[in-house]
């Protein structure tokens, strides 16, 4: 991902921390698809494994900063070096707040399971929009280990589709909650796990945004698609 220096041992510790960003995206992954096969096959083993592994995706975001900590004090990176170790430092963050989300989803579904919700519920509707923000992180994480800034435009203008969803996913659990008030906690509990899905698509977005300011200089947050194609022109 960096670009070669005249310190090889400064091009090996940017490789390395990237390569611990990776790895922590991997894990992310992983602990996404557990929570969505926990919320599609009612699987109470398969949610206390994400909430297990809740804590090594802890422990690398602290590895991680403590990487970037040294590299930052014993460099001291100007221009694109300190905008890419801003970046790594922003998306472990991010990372580890999806791992919050899927360990979310993972309680979330003890707590249906537990209540003996009906499964009439829609919970299996939810499993698109989470497809879509697994994808989404997915694309994010392969962007950012290319640096692709028209990659990181496409997954600005994709989030916009877990947020349709989102919407249309509440306006049914309304209707649900309105015609059997018996199913008004477990809704509930679908609709933190759908605002989690969503979140997930943010972070995604969020990483993408990063990609930008490494290569651009530009920082697009808060920015307009119409801006953001401006800015990586």
């Amino acid at each position: 991902m960096p670009d070669k220096h005249l310190s090889t041992q400064f091009d090996s510790e940017l490789t390395s921390v990237s390569s611990q960003v990776m790895e922590l995206g991997g894990l992310v992954e992983s602990q996404i698809h557990r929570a969505i096969f926990a919320l599609s096959h009612f699987s109470t083993e398969a949610a206390q494994e994400v909430t297990q592994n809740e804590v090594r995706v802890n422990a690398m975001e602290i590895e991680i900063d403590r990487d970037l900590s040294s590299i930052i004090a014993r460099r001291q990176p100007t221009a694109r070096d300190l905008r890419l170790l801003i970046a790594i430092s922003k998306t472990t963050a991010n990372l580890e707040r999806v791992g919050d989300e899927a360990e979310k989803i993972a309680r979330m579904v003890r707590s249906i399971i537990e209540s003996g919700a009906p499964r009439s519920l829609p919970s299996q509707e939810l499993r698109y929009a989470a497809d879509l923000a697994s994808g989404l992180l997915n694309k994010a994480l392969d962007a950012f280990a290319r640096l692709d800034v028209n990659a990181a435009l496409s997954i600005l203008k994709e989030d916009d589709l877990i947020d349709r969803e989102f919407d249309g996913f509440v306006r049914k659990l309304i209707t649900y909650m309105m015609e059997d008030p018996r199913t008004i906690s477990a809704s509930l509990d679908l609709l933190f796990l759908a605002k989690a899905i969503e979140r997930i698509g943010d972070h995604a977005k969020n990483i993408a945004e990063f990609i930008i300011y490494v290569v651009k200089g530009e920082d697009v947050r808060h920015s307009t698609i119409d801006q953001v194609e401006q800015a990586i022109k």
